[in-house]
């Protein structure tokens, strides 16, 4: 069974690789994988701005504080030193709590040194700020959990600070601020935080429709369920539940809380997640001929979403009335259909999260659902489960596939930052 699995997983792969090689990816504009990749342009950063542009400690950025960090507290052990030595920390205090911080934190400033050293040959990264253990900071801020520093260029030339700035976005720190003319302050996401760790999931709680009548939570699917779906016009249709694309038990989640009052309905999903949004032009009372996927935290009141209407026949347009935020401990879990769309508390939704593309991600998906069909046709018996594993926690290993491959190819504005967790190497 190991060595199916293993052989199952490798022609898959091949499969990928071969489709993307043969189409240059030629889904928009873009490189292609077998071509070379032209240098980005990087554009310096203005005095004051800040990259994304939310406040530094919301969701969408480094998120929320979670606490001071002594030398005497438990979370002391998360601090681990940095002795880079294409790094230059000033340490003016002589104790090396600059050299101090999160491993993610580490992780984005060693890439960044590199970065530094291939734009300004003889020029090092230059650390003036890390942990603060002194209260030197505001309160509240992320100096204190070892996750912010302050930085500038060895020769401490100005006129270098905004592409200092740039370089830190592009490194993968999770906030970037061009806080003053003598600095560049940077913060990354706690390791285990609610905003580290969002994913495109719904909670445990959530329902959908079975063909055979009634409903079902989300994290009770099993293959051979069929769930109510919509195709790309909006048409009502029973879909195969295939796998689940991530898979957490029991774990704590912050959710956007969509709601609409006609009809009335209420999803909960993760910031990175795709909802079919109806444009704001759009007149018709039924299916989804011009609708856009959005990340659910891009959602805003007052826009259309698609809801299953009374009698359960058509799905029906229905203003956004409020977006909010919600932790829930129910789990998160991500289900994908052979149709790729799905009906959860009566809202059409993606399957796919991180890249807001629907019709990109479920084309990627092509060989996965091939295969699947194929081994569900040769192995009746589960062996389509070699590919899809539904009931292991985690994120799919197909998902991971094709995050990687994401990475690589697209820019990293096209991905959501909350999109998928990845382990710090």
């Amino acid at each position: 069974m190991d060595e199916m699995l293993l052989l199952t997983r490798i022609l898959l792969v091949g499969f990928i690789c071969a489709l993307l090689v043969s189409s240059g990816l030629t889904c928009g504009p873009g490189r292609g994988i077998g071509k070379r990749r032209h240098p980005k342009k990087l554009t310096p950063l203005a005095y004051k701005q800040f990259i994304p542009n939310v406040a530094e400690k919301t969701l969408g950025a480094s998120g929320r504080y979670e606490g001071k960090i002594t030398r005497n507290s438990e979370r002391f052990k998360e601090l681990t030193p940095n002795y880079n030595p294409d790094i230059i920390f000033k340490d003016e205090e002589n104790t090396g709590a600059d050299r101090l911080m999160t491993q993610r934190c580490k992780d984005k400033l060693n890439a960044l040194a590199i970065s530094v050293m291939n734009q300004w040959p003889g020029v090092k990264l230059r650390v003036t700020e890390g942990w603060d253990e002194d209260g030197h900071h505001s309160e509240e801020s992320l100096h204190y959990e070892g996750r912010a520093v302050d930085i500038t260029t060895s020769d401490r030339d100005r006129s270098k600070y905004g592409m200092l700035a740039r370089l830190a976005v592009e490194a993968g720190f999770d906030w970037v601020y061009y806080e003053s003319k003598a600095h560049i302050h940077c913060s990354v996401k706690a390791e285990n935080s609610v905003a580290a760790k969002s994913g495109g999931c719904f909670p445990g709680s959530a329902t959908v429709h079975l063909e055979h009548g009634g409903t079902k939570l989300v994290k009770d699917l099993s293959p051979g369920d069929r769930v109510l779906a919509a195709d790309a016009e909006g048409r009502l249709l029973y879909s195969d539940f295939l796998t689940f694309l991530d898979r957490e038990d029991g774990s704590h989640k912050l959710f956007y809380a969509i709601e609409t009052r006609q009809p009335r309905a209420r999803l909960l999903l993760t910031a990175a997640h795709l909802l079919f949004v109806a444009p704001q032009h759009n007149e018709s009372q039924e299916g989804t001929p011009s609708s856009q996927a959005l990340f659910a935290s891009r959602v805003r009141p007052g826009q259309q979403v698609y809801v299953l209407g009374e009698g359960g026949r058509q799905l029906l347009p229905a203003a956004v009335h409020s977006v909010s935020l919600q932790e829930e401990a129910s789990g998160a879990y991500a289900p994908l259909t052979a149709q790729g769309t799905i009906l959860i508390n009566r809202v059409l939704a993606s399957c796919y999260a991180v890249i807001e593309e629907h019709s990109w991600a479920h084309w990627a998906f092509a060989p996965f659902r091939l295969l699947q069909g194929m081994l569900d046709v040769l192995c009746p018996s589960g062996g389509g489960t070699l590919v899809g594993a539904p009931a292991t926690p985690g994120i799919h290993w197909y998902s991971r596939l094709l995050y990687r491959i994401g990475s690589w190819v697209l820019d990293s504005d096209s991905l959501h930052p909350l999109g998928m967790v990845v382990p710090s190497s």
